[in-house]
């Protein structure tokens, strides 16, 4: 706020305050001096006073507000108040009542004079876009003057003026000398407070003086007439302020009637405090709702409330206590007059002519303060003559503010529709816009957005600056609910019914209205999704700008998935909000000129989300506090469980988590560790020991038992680990070597105490969780702060320390659940162990931060043990490699895995023939989908029909690894140029967004060789197809380059692998791994390792040259080698590193 306007709110606010002052004065007194029912005719006459001297010199204000320097008009006026107030002092001393009232006549003069130069000067000390906010914080303190003044005029009148004896007023009891001195100090600071305004330049230093006031006044309504909107508002402003005049004169009468609250005159004060404060809520509440513009689409709701807070007062005597009815509706009724009032004054100043502002200015003060003496008068007739009481005449003042509000609605139902949606955005919803700079200011565009939710449309109108066009079905647009809304916002219907021809006229009636300079929006899905996913774009969307120049522009909507409007679960609006306000974002991208395809708009609005996503996770609630509430919720609800027959509820896992950290914070870890490493297979100790290092703010890292000790002990001294948490049963099973201290879980349960059990039970079952949260320290935790570090396999090298953060584990847990609707009916089966990150994330954090249970158990080649497991606890969920899955099918009944409905495989490429066998036998299919440890880890995903909820829309294709998750985005480049690859090519797979690693632990060489600009090189040969689909075709590093070609390795082994296939084999693991070796000739040669065979090597061949390989890629006889083991990780996926090693050996120069 400036220093000039800071004066001129000080000018203004001690004015107003002792207008109020004197006048609360001055009509008390005179009611002592009128038989007992007369004391409206005192009221209306103070009202006459101080109204009609600003009707008769109106022409007067207006030619001094254009012709002089408005501010040179509001000096000379707080002068003419400390004159003024002196002769009031004067009356006060000599108790002539009458003189009280020609003082107050003179104080209305004055005003009058004062006022158009007042509101005229705001737009020329205030930018345009503050005009509103301004003209609030004018409003509030106005109101809070008039607060201060009545109260303190009607103390004034009973501690110093309040005679007993009505004969005695001019007899010396009263005491005027403090009454006196506080109205002329007022007014003689305001004055002094008016030299501190800026100097302004006349407006109109040739208009000359008005002689005639009437023929003025009339001149200077025919100017206000020129315009039709700016005559509306002025008769608008006249209305709330006659009402408002009313209500401040009835409220008296309220107060004091014996019928009614029968308070003293000294208790006025704060029933009108209230009203007043209540006018100063709405007219600030107006100032921060515009949003830096002029919105007059309050008006209408301020009316409303208005009405309804006037016919509410008629019901003040029905109530046991109806002071506190009285005082709650006069607050609602002057919020109501504030909003109302507001937007009308901002408007008038923002849209009048500059050198006239000031004539119409007094044109409309005229017709305000000719409303409020009609309105006073009236008062008089209905109280004196009529006899009406005060709440009825409450009533028929919210009778007669109906009409008022209808009419404005009807003016103006656009911006009164977008003001309703604002306020539910405020309070429903909380949206967040982003890039609406790059929304043009003027000419046509083309808006592309995401189609998420029914309320998407809505919200884009608001968050535009500018109206804009929607294309619609005309099913929806025309129906009868939203005719008239579709009419207001000329939405273009789209007739897809009537065929071809009908939807290519919409889209011409789109290409003029954007040609003519309109914005137009297209959902270019065609439908809402169904899965959270964004869906293919539909290709006409693009005749739209063809030819008129015009840009479109990307938008992406996000966070509405989940929302009532959105179909997640299946179900339109029938589900309970997941967060009040649910918070939304809209994203505008940078405008595109001239785009060449539709997959270049589908990429732009997919990378908005992955803006999107990353620009709100400071808003996202990270795992650890999550796990809090989970276990909460599900307090009562078997949580987790193994194979071991433990079996924890929500509040005992809580418990044991929190026992857990006392006891490492107390006797383990030091304040200076950061990073703790875990050596457990997955199981409800893990779990424990897991959730208790994250609550206690430091790195869990869990370490990879089945790699070497030299590589255990590298990874340890990577993250600087001085306590490994491990068991002693695991250590018998797994003996090790390890620089680091080996902490057991059993010794640490022996050293339990009683205050331990019950501090740990106290937090977990009655300790509010906002204090836990804070006791905890959870609250400082940043989503960009580490969540653990997890080695990659070393499949292809030595083990890189990937590290993950909150937000990365956060947002990939949300995605999948967002698309897999996953609920507290899920039961997991965790197999995947916590070294690796599908099972890190999607076994262990994903049932920590979400509803499901989740059963654990060691061994994921155990597939007996597993089915018995799965039948037990009635699994619906698991999370598996190919490998894995192989095993259930062999070694798992139907009946043992009825329940399952959703089965996700990664880690390795799905044989289609071991999906269609998975399926047949246990009636679900597997879901592939597609992630690395460095995407935290999921970055694709297929949707099963029974998760994705009745559509027709496409969510899975067999062969493929889905769609990219939500919130992420990927693209294919060429692997020699890096140029972006169209749809169905082959080329190296980026993926971006909020699931990419925070980068390689001590390696920010090779972190910045793999992320560029935010996109992670996932070194993987893949294409995209034009439903958004990615088919990985194989790693870079597993293809050879023979004879020019690219062979990949991968699909030679799936091949081979099927040939191989034996039903009577149980063993799972793959029987064959195809490698290459130097050549001389060829550059490279492809090998097979293989285990013993079952047919003969030319059975082999003979089958691969009957497939459809080319014969380039079909190993030569002697590139066979028998070995007597595949190598493989613990995960079950190929060790690639020791694959290389063993071919190099048997078949490499020097083997």
């Amino acid at each position: 706020m400036s220093r000039s306007f800071m004066a001129f709110l000080v000018t203004q606010f001690l004015g107003a305050m002792n207008d109020n002052i004197f006048r609360w004065i001055a009509v008390p007194l005179a009611k002592r001096f009128v038989d007992d029912g007369d004391e409206a005719l005192v009221l209306t006459a103070g009202s006459v006073c101080l109204v009609v001297p600003f009707i008769l010199f109106a022409p007067y204000a207006g030619f001094l507000a254009d012709r002089f320097s408005k501010r040179k008009v509001i000096v000379g006026c707080k002068v003419a108040e400390v004159v003024i107030m002196l002769l009031g002092a004067a009356a006060l001393y000599v108790g002539n009542i009458y003189l009280l009232f020609v003082i107050i006549a003179l104080m209305g003069t004055q005003s009058a004079l004062f006022s158009p130069s007042k509101l005229g000067l705001i737009p020329e000390i205030v930018r345009g876009e503050k005009i509103s906010g301004a003209n609030g914080l004018v409003g509030l303190t106005t109101v809070i003057a008039v607060v201060v003044g009545s109260v303190v005029g009607n103390l004034m009148f009973a501690w110093y003026l309040d005679p007993q004896d009505v004969t005695k007023l001019v007899g010396g009891e009263i005491n005027p000398w403090v009454p006196s001195a506080v109205i002329v100090a007022v007014a003689a600071v305001g004055w002094m407070a008016s030299l501190l305004i800026p100097r302004v330049l006349s407006a109109n230093a040739s208009r000359r003086f008005p002689f005639n006031p009437a023929i003025e006044t009339l001149a200077n309504l025919r100017l206000l007439g020129e315009s039709r909107a700016i005559l509306r508002v002025s008769l608008g402003i006249a209305f709330f302020w006659s009402v408002a005049a009313m209500a401040q004169l009835n409220v008296d009468a309220l107060a004091t009637g014996e019928r009614f609250l029968d308070l003293n005159q000294k208790d006025v004060g704060p029933l009108l405090a209230i009203l007043s404060a209540g006018v100063g809520i709405g007219s600030v509440l107006a100032g921060l709702w515009s949003g830096g513009k002029v919105e007059l689409g309050i008006v209408p709701l301020g009316a409303i409330v208005i009405a309804f807070s006037a016919a509410a007062l008629s019901l003040t005597y029905g109530f046991d206590a109806p002071y506190f009815w009285t005082a709650a509706m006069l607050f609602t009724l002057g919020s109501g007059g504030g909003l109302f009032s507001v937007p009308l004054a901002a408007f008038l100043q923002h849209r009048s002519p500059k050198a006239h502002l000031g004539s119409i200015l007094a044109a409309g003060n005229f017709l305000t303060f000719s409303g409020i003496l009609m309105f006073s008068l009236l008062f008089g007739v209905l109280q004196g003559k009529m006899e009406v009481q005060a709440p009825e005449i409450f009533l028929l003042t919210g009778i007669a503010t109906i009409p008022v509000a209808l009419y404005a609605f009807f003016l103006i139902p656009g911006a009164t529709i977008r003001m309703v949606i604002w306020l539910l955005s405020k309070t429903v919803y909380r949206v967040r816009v982003i890039g609406r700079e790059n929304l043009p200011e003027t000419g046509g565009a083309l808006l592309v957005a995401n189609h998420v939710s029914w309320i998407d449309g809505v919200l884009l109108l608001l968050a535009s600056s500018r109206p804009i066009r929607m294309l619609a079905y005309a099913d929806i647009a025309n129906s009868k609910p939203l005719r008239w809304l579709s009419k207001t916002y000329r939405v273009i219907p789209i007739k897809s019914s009537d065929g071809p021809k009908a939807i290519v006229k919409s889209l011409q009636e789109a290409h003029d209205s954007v040609e003519a300079g309109d914005l137009v929006c297209i959902f270019a899905e065609g439908e809402i999704t169904r899965t959270g996913e964004l869906q293919p774009f539909q290709r006409g969307l693009l005749r739209i700008v063809k030819g008129t120049g015009a840009p479109v522009v990307p938008v992406h909507l996000g966070g509405l998935w989940g929302s009532i409007f959105s179909y997640r679960g299946g179900r339109l609006f029938w589900k309970r909000p997941q967060q009040w306000p649910f918070p939304v974002s809209i994203a505008f991208g940078k405008p595109l000129t001239e785009p060449d395809n539709v997959a270049e708009v589908h990429r732009a609005v997919e990378q908005l989300g992955v803006q999107a996503v990353q620009e709100s996770r400071e808003g996202q609630m990270v795992p650890p506090r999550l796990f809090l509430r989970k276990c909460r919720a599900r307090r009562s609800t078997p949580k987790v469980a193994d194979s071991g027959g433990t079996e924890l509820t929500g509040s005992k896992l809580l418990a044991g988590t929190l026992m857990f950290r006392r006891l490492l914070a107390r006797k383990v870890i030091g304040a200076d560790e950061n990073m703790v490493g875990i050596l457990l297979p997955p199981a409800v100790g893990s779990v424990l020991a897991n959730a208790a290092v994250t609550l206690m703010k430091k790195v869990a890292v869990n370490l990879n038992y089945t790699l070497k000790d030299d590589d255990l002990n590298f990874c340890i001294k990577q993250c600087g680990i001085k306590h490994v948490l491990t068991s002693r049963k695991f250590i018998e099973k797994k003996p090790v070597e390890l620089d680091a201290e080996l902490i057991f879980l059993e010794d640490l349960k022996e050293q339990i105490s009683a205050t331990d059990k019950i501090i740990a039970g106290l937090q977990a079952f009655l300790m509010p969780l906002f204090l836990l949260e804070r006791m905890l320290g959870l609250t400082s935790i940043k989503p960009d702060d580490l969540l653990t570090v997890i080695f990659t396999s070393g499949s292809t090298g030595e083990p890189k320390g990937v590290m993950l953060s909150h937000h990365n584990v956060g947002s990939n847990i949300r995605a999948v659940d967002q698309v897999f609707h996953i609920t507290g009916s899920d039961v997991l089966i965790g197999i995947l162990p916590f070294f690796h990150s599908f099972g890190y994330t999607g076994g262990l954090w994903l049932t920590l931060t979400l509803d499901p249970k989740a059963v654990f158990h060691f061994n994921p080649l155990d597939a007996r043990t597993i089915g018995k497991l799965c039948e037990k606890h009635g699994v619906t969920i698991a999370m598996a490699t190919p490998t894995f899955l192989r095993g259930f099918l062999k070694r798992c009944t139907p009946e043992q895995m009825k329940m399952l409905d959703l089965v996700i495989v990664g880690a390795e490429k799905l044989p289609p023939e071991l999906g269609d066998a998975f399926l047949e036998k246990f009636n679900v299919a597997p879901t592939e989908g597609y992630g690395t440890t460095e995407l935290s880890p999921v970055a694709a995903f297929n949707v099963p029909p029974n998760r994705a909820g009745e559509t027709d829309q496409v969510t899975t294709k067999v062969g493929t690894v889905g769609r990219v998750m939500p919130g992420a985005a990927a693209k294919v480049i060429d692997t020699d140029t890096g140029a972006d690859l169209g749809v169905g090519q082959d080329g190296l797979l980026l993926i971006s967004g909020p699931n990419v690693m925070v980068g390689y632990l001590n390696q920010p060489e090779k972190t910045a060789e793999l992320i560029t600009d935010g996109w992670y090189n996932t070194g993987d040969i893949a294409h995209i197809d034009d439903d958004g689909f990615i088919t990985i075709t194989g790693r870079l590093s597993r293809f050879s380059k023979i004879g020019g070609e690219m062979v990949p390795h991968i699909k030679i082994e799936q091949l081979i692998e099927n040939i191989l296939d034996d039903d009577a084999d149980e063993n799972p693991e793959p029987k064959a791994a195809v490698a290459a070796v130097p050549d001389e000739k060829k550059g490279e040669r492809l090998v097979v390792l293989h285990k013993p065979l079952t047919i003969s090597i030319d059975d082999v061949l003979q089958k691969l040259s009957e497939s459809d390989l080319p014969n380039l890629w079909i190993p030569s006889r002697d590139s066979f080698c028998e070995v007597e083991q595949i190598p493989l990780l613990g995960t079950g996926k190929l060790d690639l590193k020791a694959v290389k090693e063993m071919a190099l050996q048997k078949f490499g120069p020097d083997a």
